[in-house]
């Protein structure tokens, strides 16, 4: 059985994207998925700073097909994707709180209520206020998961992850690695990593 890893942070849409369809590509050619969350705002300031140039000096024209692009994307998963007043957001503190939810198995669910709220509703997912609505919407304990997420282990494991992903050759999220070794990035290659993993079936 293949090995799927999942590096993700919700405050990117192409994210969302991905995550939306990942489960089920995995069950679909019998892969192993491993949630591996990240912050990949550390990603791009250790090795791909020219993100933060590109939104300081955009080309207008690529600016205005991204939009389009996305929300061509968008329509054709059936999602909802608009453009939150708050953008970039500290995705800190929610992407602490994956692994709050991959402890208590309810990594999906958080997420996805996580990528909703910011992406559909809109919402500061780096407030307490926001993230307590999302925590009692999948069941979690909101005291027990304010507590971890403020917790130097949970911080600890965060930069782990995002410090793993850099050393293995990522810069950004979502990237996805078939057996390892295999790296893919973006939304846009799950039809190879698709093609990756039944190769190995």
């Amino acid at each position: 059985m293949a090995r799927l890893e999942f590096f993700f942070d919700c405050s990117s849409p192409w994210t969302y994207l991905a995550f939306h369809r990942i489960e089920a590509l995995a069950a679909e050619t019998d892969a192993t998925l491993e949630w591996r969350p990240i912050l990949v705002g550390g990603v791009f300031n250790s090795v791909n700073r020219s993100v933060y140039e590109l939104r300081e000096h955009p080309v207008p024209a690529k600016a205005r097909y991204y939009l389009k692009d996305l929300q061509d994307w968008a329509r054709s998963y059936g999602l909802r994707i608009g453009s939150p007043p708050v953008f970039p957001v500290n995705s800190v503190k929610a992407m602490r709180g994956c692994l709050v939810a991959l402890e208590a198995q309810r990594l999906p669910a958080y997420a996805r209520a996580v990528f909703e709220t910011y992406w559909g509703e809109l919402e500061d997912i780096s407030q307490d206020a926001v993230l307590d609505l999302v925590v009692r919407r999948v069941g979690l304990d909101p005291a027990d998961f304010f507590a971890k997420i403020n917790a130097a282990a949970y911080k600890d494991k965060l930069r782990a992850t995002t410090d793993e992903l850099i050393a293995r050759g990522g810069f950004g999220s979502p990237t996805m690695f078939v057996d390892g070794d295999d790296m893919y990035f973006g939304n846009d290659r799950l039809v190879l990593v698709r093609e990756a993993l039944l190769r190995r079936r």
